[in-house]
């Protein structure tokens, strides 16, 4: 009988994800009616907000990684990178092009960084772990100005989410500390693996970084579209209704509003989603709304997790270190949005 059992285990273990995606696709039939506009709203999502924020970011580092300025950066900030973070110098352009630009720019340098060899595997992890951030236009713009209708709030959301990923790359330098490495030139990549860009050569670099960018933004809009979808699903099944049901006695034993719950788990999934509900929720003291808004703009998702991870998957750098940055991340920016709106009253959005 326990044989029995413990085959039964295997099997259900064995066959989950082809379980899995079965459901998923029986759903999508059942709740058709409501999935469809949640199919066309992240596809409108994906067009008008994600392509023109972040298309034109990824061809600019793709041609940026065909100069020499990553090498550049390299040698003149080798000496604030390595005590802070742990990294080589030529890490700088990973942190920089990840705040300017937003996820998930900060992990496909990353990335790029380790199949061109300019920086080691633990210091390609340790990168990993805070440079996938959200940039300052979606911060700022949509989620300061568009979601809360003031500038301010974006600029507290955004200053406070750089510190949270400061602090973390700051942490995550003992990530690994101890293991040997190979050094790499700081020019290596340039003069071997990574065709350098001239005049003679510029219409064959540009459209392999227009390429390289067309699959990587692709990649990202079938992601939005299958969590649209996923998240429409479960409001439409009632287990969003469940969830929030059974988390009920949490929020109510911290004193929160439960009116929070399902924003919450939205954006645990999604970030866009989730945030955009929390900004329209309407309590008292805006300031709890800020907070959950700095906790999941630091967190980023499973969807943006998803994304990291299909870029992750082709390399033999370990995902650990991201979700480990990613959820400390999340709670060092909601306690320093805390901090700076019941410490300076000019970020006291409660007067």
């Amino acid at each position: 009988m326990v044989l029995k059992h413990n085959f039964y285990v295997v099997k259900l273990k064995r066959n989950f994800l082809s379980l899995l995606f079965l459901l998923f696709t029986s759903c999508l039939l059942l709740f058709s009616k409501n999935n469809l506009p949640a199919v066309k709203s992240g596809l409108s999502l994906w067009a008008t907000s994600v392509v023109p924020s972040l298309f034109p970011f990824f061809v600019a580092t793709e041609l940026l990684m065909h100069t020499n300025i990553v090498s550049y950066l390299g040698i003149l900030l080798n000496r604030y990178m390595k005590p802070l973070f742990n990294v080589r110098g030529e890490g700088a352009f990973a942190f920089l092009m990840g705040i300017i630009s937003g996820y998930p720019v900060g992990a496909k340098i990353a990335v790029n960084f380790r199949e061109k060899n300019i920086c080691t595997k633990e210091e390609c992890e340790r990168l990993l772990s805070f440079t996938n951030n959200s940039g300052p236009l979606f911060i700022i713009g949509t989620v300061g100005i568009l979601m809360f209708r003031n500038t301010t709030i974006g600029i507290l959301l955004f200053v406070t989410h750089l510190l949270a990923c400061i602090s973390v790359g700051i942490i995550f330098r003992f990530w690994k500390s101890k293991t040997s490495n190979k050094v790499f030139n700081s020019t290596e990549f340039n003069s071997s693996t990574k065709q350098s860009v001239n005049f003679s050569n510029l219409g064959e670099v540009l459209a392999e970084s227009i390429n390289s960018s067309i699959s990587t933004i692709l990649l990202i809009g079938g992601f939005v579209v299958i969590f649209s979808s996923i998240i429409s699903i479960l409001k439409s099944s009632g287990l969003l209704n469940i969830v929030e049901i059974l988390c009920t006695p949490i929020f109510n034993a911290i004193n929160m509003d439960t009116s929070f719950i399902q924003p919450l788990l939205t954006g645990f999934l999604e970030i866009t989603n989730g945030i955009n509900s929390i900004s329209n929720i309407a309590f008292k003291k805006i300031s709890v709304n800020i907070i959950l808004t700095a906790f999941l703009l630091g967190f980023g998702g499973i969807s943006i997790l998803l994304q990291v991870l299909s870029i992750t998957s082709k390399t033999d750098l370990s995902i650990k270190p991201y979700i480990y940055g990613k959820i400390l991340q999340g709670l060092l920016a909601s306690t320093y949005t805390y901090l700076f709106m019941n410490f300076l009253p000019f970020f006291n959005f409660d007067l």
